[in-house]
Parts: structure tokens; C-alpha cells; sequence
């Protein structure tokens, strides 16, 4: 495979619909569902639907600034991974001088929003959330250490409990208990991406788990891992912040989580790896989406 140079810019023509791409909008859409949850659940009235609309752009657009980030500090990796390097900087539609100025754009509009509109709190942690992402995680850890997923994974896993804290102005149990989930589900779904392109990341010389322990080894992780989301997912019930129904549900997609990481474990099919990926996307998605169902079912029966 021919190895991409960064450009500066200049070698292709810049559409918004490049602007779009560094905003990674599929991954900002999934961390804003499940802000809309913990800002559902921190109250049991029906929720503000105005602060939940400016809840939403405001750490939608901080979201979408450390996404944009993210595509810079990563541009030399991403020349390198197949799966990347039609992004628009490694193809020079956008030079990384108006990326970061998208960026810082995208993200002092947002935290400003949050500061004016919503509180301090969600303010400041989405800026801490926006920090950890692009400074800590991209640039740092995702270099430094296989384990960066792990550690980095606290700024990605924030969006419920911002959504918590635009509701209540806190920090409580209830909002990192939601937070945690998310946490915990983190590395078995990335790993077993990182398991699928482990060519990639290895040609991108980015410390990935696959290639620094084995595969073998990341298959008992994400087993260890997905034992450990199934725990944090009880959690809910067993501390009475959902019901029955969450229960029934919770358990469903927990077993069928289960079998996929066994199936990981137990199969040498090239397959598996992107068809649990795909899976614990939907999971993190139904199990937000029962949890919030949970919440509302008492009031229509």
C-alpha cells in the first residue's frame, strides 16, 4: 500500500461537507443520545425541552471541537490506516491551520452556550471532557500506552452525566453510575475494532493492544470487560434508579453481549471482530434507550 504525506492544504478542494467530516458527526450523535437519557432521568417530571435543546448543541459543538482536534493531532496516523486516509486532511482539503481554528470556533461557541444557558458545572466538565479527548487521550495516550482506551475512555464516557448535571447542577451517584456504564463498555467495543484493523495501527506505529500483547490476550480482555459492563449495567436496578423493566431488558442485550465476546474468545473468523464492533453499537444505544423507556414506563400504566 502506497503511504500518504500530509499536505498542507492545497491539493484538493474544501466543501462544508469537509468541515462535516472532521466533526465526526456518527460518533457525536451516539454520545448526545445518551446525554439526552441522563438529562431525562435526572428528573422524574418531563424534562425542559429547551435546556435540553441547548443541553444538546452545547456539548454537541464542544464534541464535534475535540472531534476536529482529534483529526489534526491524528493527521500523520491517519495518512498511514487505510480505514482513515480519505479523511480530509491526509487528502489536503483541509489544511490543519483551519481545522484548529474550526475547532477552537466549534468549541468556545460551545462552552460559552453551556456557561450562559445551562450552568458552570456542565460547562466546566464538558471543557475538562474536551480536554481529556483531544490533549490527554489523542495526543498522549494514544501514543504512550495499549492501555489508552482504558484511561482515556473517562472524557468519552461524560455525555450522560453532563446530561445529569444540566438538570440537577451537581455531580451525584446517579449521573456516574451512568457514566460508568459507558466506561466499562468502552474498550471491549474498541478492541475489537482495534482487533479488525490491528494492520492498520500497526503500519500507523500506534500501541494498540493486539499488536502489543496479542490477539489472544485482547480476546480475554474484552471478555473480562464485558463481564464488567454486565455488572455496572445491574447497577441501576440494584440501587433502585430503574425498574423491572430494565431488568428484563438489560439482561437481553447483556446475553447476547456475552455471547459475542465468547464467540470472539472461542473462533479464529476474520468476521467476528466488526460484527461484535457493530454489535456494541447497537447494545449502548437499546440500553440507553430501556433505560429512558424504564423511567416514563410508570406514568401510562
Amino acid at each position: 500500500m502506497t503511504t500518504l504525506s500530509l499536505t498542507d492544504g492545497r491539493t484538493g478542494s474544501t466543501s462544508w461537507r469537509d468541515y462535516l467530516a472532521l466533526c465526526k458527526l456518527r460518533v457525536v450523535a451516539v454520545m448526545l443520545i445518551t446525554l439526552v437519557v441522563g438529562f431525562c432521568l435526572a428528573t422524574p417530571a418531563a424534562p425542559d425541552v429547551w435546556l435540553l435543546v441547548l443541553t444538546s448543541l452545547g456539548v454537541g459543538l464542544a464534541a464535534a471541537s475535540a472531534a476536529a482536534v482529534n483529526h489534526v493531532l491524528d493527521a500523520s496516523i491517519d495518512c498511514r490506516m487505510a480505514r482513515t486516509a480519505r479523511r480530509p486532511l491526509p487528502q489536503g482539503r483541509v489544511s490543519q491551520r483551519n481545522a484548529l481554528i474550526f475547532a477552537a470556533v466549534l468549541g468556545c461557541l460551545g462552552i460559552t452556550l453551556l456557561n450562559l444557558a445551562v450552568n458552570a458545572v456542565t460547562a466546566w466538565l464538558t471543557l475538562a471532557s474536551l480536554i481529556g479527548y483531544a490533549g490527554i487521550y489523542t495526543a498522549i495516550l494514544k501514543r504512550a500506552t495499549p492501555q489508552n482506551i482504558v484511561i482515556g475512555g473517562v472524557a468519552g464516557a461524560a455525555p450522560p452525566l453532563l446530561g445529569w448535571t444540566a438538570v440537577t447542577g451537581s455531580v451525584d451517584f446517579q449521573g456516574l453510575l451512568l457514566m460508568l456504564i459507558i466506561f466499562a463498555w468502552t474498550p471491549p467495543h474498541f478492541w475489537a475494532l482495534c482487533i479488525a484493523r490491528r494492520d492498520d495501527y500497526a503500519r500507523a506505529g500506534v500501541p494498540m493492544l493486539p499488536n502489543t500483547h496479542g490477539v489472544a490476550y485482547t480476546h480475554t480482555q474484552i471478555l473480562l470487560y464485558t463481564l464488567l459492563t454486565i455488572l455496572a449495567t445491574l447497577l441501576p436496578f440494584l440501587t433502585g434508579m430503574s425498574g423491572w423493566l430494565y431488568l428484563v431488558g438489560v439482561t437481553l442485550i447483556n446475553l447476547r453481549l456475552l455471547q459475542w465476546a465468547l464467540i470472539l474468545k472461542r473462533s479464529s473468523d476474520a468476521s467476528i471482530p466488526m460484527k461484535m464492533f457493530r454489535y456494541s453499537i447497537v447494545y449502548i444505544m437499546v440500553l440507553f434507550a430501556i433505560l429512558l423507556v424504564d423511567h416514563y414506563w410508570p406514568a401510562f400504566v
